[in-house]
């Protein structure tokens, strides 16, 4: 039989550096679980109210929770749960607020059966970035863009990342111009554009009627 002794520290031993890694991953919180300070919302409608540790949005029409803080190169984790039925979600980042409107680059939560969760939207400005719509120019260039990101998307990996009736664990890293997504751990984006260099972040109701989108676990460490 093992010494208790030994065993403690043998315990000690196998936590240690679990407890070192996190203390160095130097994320720092962006919701307290108390009240939504450091959070606006730039919107005349909209209600976001704090359940627990999670923040809940209901709403009738679009809408998205922003931090009054901006961001420019940075890694940003966060989990989403999406209601059931027809749902729609997203994390704004590097995003442009202005009353009643929010606009700029959003990581996409699809609760269709399109499976696009993980795709970069431009919400408000040019819609899908990846996977590329850009072939509606005709370009021979563009048209090939597409396809390539359209066969991204059907990989079998890529189609089942989202778990529609669970937590959904998102990780974004914005690098100077290169913008990374991942879901659930699966790789979902790896995209290079230089329109944005800094903004705010931002969680998203989509707008139905009734349902309420929740969101925990927000965090954020800058480069």
């Amino acid at each position: 039989m093992k010494h208790p002794r030994l065993a403690v520290a043998a315990l000690a031993a196998a936590v240690l550096p679990f407890v070192l890694h996190a203390a160095e991953e130097g994320f720092t919180p962006l919701f307290n679980g108390k009240d939504l300070a450091g959070w606006k919302n730039p919107y005349e409608w909209g209600k976001a109210e704090i359940v627990g540790d999670e923040i809940h949005l209901t709403a009738d029409k679009k809408f998205f929770l922003v931090t009054e803080a901006q961001y420019s190169d940075f890694i940003f984790e966060g989990e989403v749960h999406l209601p059931e039925g027809q749902a729609n979600s997203g994390f704004m980042f590097r995003c442009h607020v202005e009353p009643n409107k929010v606009y700029g680059y959003q990581c996409e939560i699809d609760g269709s059966d399109r499976r696009w969760s993980g795709g970069l939207y431009d919400e408000g400005r040019n819609q899908w970035l990846w996977p590329s719509q850009k072939g509606r120019t005709k370009v021979e260039a563009a048209l090939a863009h597409e396809a390539e990101s359209q066969a991204h998307f059907k990989k079998p990996e890529i189609q089942n990342a989202l778990k529609r009736n669970d937590w959904n664990h998102v990780r974004i890293t914005a690098k100077g111009n290169q913008l990374k997504i991942e879901l659930n751990g699966v790789l979902i984006t790896e995209y290079t554009d230089d329109t944005d260099a800094k903004g705010h972040l931002g969680i998203q109701h989509h707008g139905e009627k009734g349902q309420t989108y929740r969101f925990r676990n927000l965090k954020i460490k800058t480069l």
